[in-house]
């Protein structure tokens, strides 16, 4: 069992390894668009390899990933008090009259013990002011053409659904699934799944609202719960096809454009039904079966392409995104350099199926094996790094 301290840091660590690996997989946008795994792979060597790259400005940005994720992860810890009471002729109240450690540990217990309707409505609307605000802070950061649509179509003013946005046939990206992986910090219990389904899909669906979209963001967030829970890999993939009916049941529950979610719903189960088929792992008990030279990164171009992409740009849909980073992770281990190496140096969409793998990772592994310099002077280190300390005190049982 690991202790407080360890499991703070991982927390930490899943946060500010997810900025690294998102900016290490964007290049300042060179990487993401190159096509070519081996020319990355060669370019890294030029730069002399992985453990020779400091992850600062102005060379390594963070991508709109981070950004978003940033945006998803602030609206998770919210709250709003600032009048706490009176006693006699004393008003309690701020500046003057803080509270102190004691009681933000005292919210965030009561806090994690139960999520309502009216609190997670409240989240949605951070999350809709968030995701709306955050466009500010994208330029050179190369935000997704459904991302941007639908925080033009979000109405933050609007406090009763200014979340809601209309279903949308090709709102299929990965844009819901690479800002996701906090909610699974959030919600990281077997007995928390039905508020990490909520967040995840109507975190995703802001933007997203497509099935094929939002599951990413259900599939990044789960993902990171099971890492927090020490399940196995190899269970991962089964427990997203578990989930996928709790998911399809949730949002019938909510009505909205059920009849439209419900008709596009077969792909991504399919996607992911095929992939672990391919890999012997639809039970769940056994390892994984790699194709052959599957250590050459021309050969796992074309298998991302051919086999794991649908469009020809693997990662950049909500299906594979997360695919490539959960391959990466079963074929990783605890190396880091060859986890870089198979999730953010490809020839597809590599920050953000960089930004969930690396996630994972730093909820595994910590900073096992990393250098340093990948992530002490990653851009928004700071704000990571209190979000991950504000995520694990929120979880808190």
């Amino acid at each position: 069992m690991a202790s407080e301290t360890d499991s703070l840091e991982r927390y930490k660590a899943c946060m500010i390894l997810s900025g690294a690996g998102d900016a290490l997989g964007y290049k300042n946008q060179e990487w993401e668009y190159c096509k070519s795994g081996p020319e990355i792979h060669k370019q890294l060597a030029e730069l002399g390899g992985l453990s020779n790259i400091t992850v600062e400005l102005p060379g390594w940005p963070v991508s709109d990933d981070t950004i978003m994720h940033l945006a998803t992860a602030e609206a998770l810890v919210i709250g709003k008090s600032s009048h706490l009471g009176r006693l006699g002729n004393i008003t309690v109240e701020l500046p003057g009259w803080p509270v102190s450690d004691d009681t933000i540990m005292h919210l965030a217990t009561a806090e994690a013990l139960v999520i309502d309707s009216n609190k997670k409505d409240d989240i949605y609307r951070e999350l809709c002011r968030n995701y709306v605000a955050c466009m500010d802070d994208m330029k050179g950061r190369k935000p997704g053409p459904t991302s941007i649509l639908g925080c033009k179509q979000m109405s933050p003013d609007n406090p009763l659904n200014g979340w809601h946005i209309p279903f949308n046939p090709t709102g299929t990206g990965c844009g819901a699934a690479m800002r996701a992986m906090c909610i699974g910090l959030r919600c990281p219990r077997p007995d928390q799944l039905d508020d990490l389904i909520a967040f995840s899909v109507e975190s995703g669906r802001m933007t997203h609202h497509n099935p094929h979209g939002y599951c990413g963001a259900l599939a990044s967030a789960l993902f990171v719960s099971y890492a927090v829970q020490n399940k196995p890999l190899r269970e991962w993939g089964k427990g997203l096809l578990d989930t996928l009916p709790l998911a399809l049941k949730y949002v019938k529950k909510q009505i909205r454009s059920a009849a439209d979610n419900d008709d596009a719903w077969f792909y991504f189960p399919a996607k992911w039904e095929e992939y672990l088929e391919e890999r012997e792992l639809l039970d769940g008990t056994s390892d994984p079966k790699w194709p052959e030279n599957y250590d050459d990164p021309a050969v796992r171009d074309k298998i991302y392409k051919d086999d794991i992409s649908s469009d020809g740009w693997p990662g950049r849909r909500g299906h594979d995104a997360p695919m490539i980073a959960y391959d990466a992770l079963l074929a990783a281990g605890d190396n880091w350099e060859e986890l870089c190496s198979r999730s953010m140096f490809h020839g597809g969409d590599s920050d953000s199926t960089g930004v969930i793998a690396a996630a994972c990772f730093g909820v595994l592994y910590g900073y096992k094996g990393v250098p340093a310099c990948n992530y002490e002077k990653l851009e928004y280190r700071a704000r990571l790094v209190i979000l991950g300390e504000q995520l694990y005190h929120k979880s808190r049982p």
